[in-house]
């Protein structure tokens, strides 16, 4: 069966997006930027809301920019063909390899456990993980972990009352003291 994973860049106070909605903070160094392309690489489909959405679609024309590098061409080229499910009360559309949900968080994960295919399935943005999370659907959470505090904004984990046992499976350290937590689901 296909995992579900969540992986975002927070801050250590906890963060994915400072209290300004900025998010600035999370501008990877070469190795960071190297291991998420490592990281793309093992998903199937990315379920994401609207505004991960809207920030992500700079990806969809970026390779005709031709000043970009080789590092972004080839996130591009790995991104741009990805299968993506997009969760919005107010789009009506969407561009590329993407299409709006038709159910809920829960329907869209046990259909796309049930097809055949390869990969994990991958959640960005808070809001649609935490919905996930509150359903227990999530298998794996992914901290990106940048040393800075933000002081509040919109949080990485889901404020709920209930308690997840986590299992540590992998940690990484890169430049600038940026660090790589993996946690599985203990079930």
């Amino acid at each position: 069966m296909r995992s579900v994973t969540y992986s975002m860049s927070v801050s250590l106070d906890g963060y994915i997006v400072g209290p300004d909605g900025g998010f600035d903070w999370t501008t990877p160094g070469d190795d960071v930027f190297r291991f998420w392309i490592e990281e793309i690489r093992q998903v199937g489909v990315h379920l994401m809301g609207r505004r991960l959405y809207e920030t992500m679609l700079y990806w969809e024309t970026a390779d005709q920019d031709p000043s970009l590098d080789a590092d972004n061409r080839e996130w591009t080229a790995l991104w741009k063909p990805l299968p993506k499910v997009v969760f919005s009360r107010t789009l009506s559309a969407v561009e590329g390899q993407a299409r709006l949900a038709t159910g809920s968080v829960a329907e869209e994960i046990e259909r796309l456990r049930a097809e055949p295919g390869e990969g994990e399935i991958a959640i960005g943005g808070a809001n649609l993980a935490a919905e996930a999370a509150a359903l227990d659907l999530i298998d794996e959470y992914r901290a990106m972990v940048y040393p800075v505090l933000v002081g509040g904004g919109v949080p990485f984990f889901p404020h709920g009352e209930r308690r997840v046992d986590l299992e540590l499976i992998g940690t990484r350290t890169f430049g600038a003291g940026v660090v790589h937590l993996s946690h599985r689901v203990v079930r």
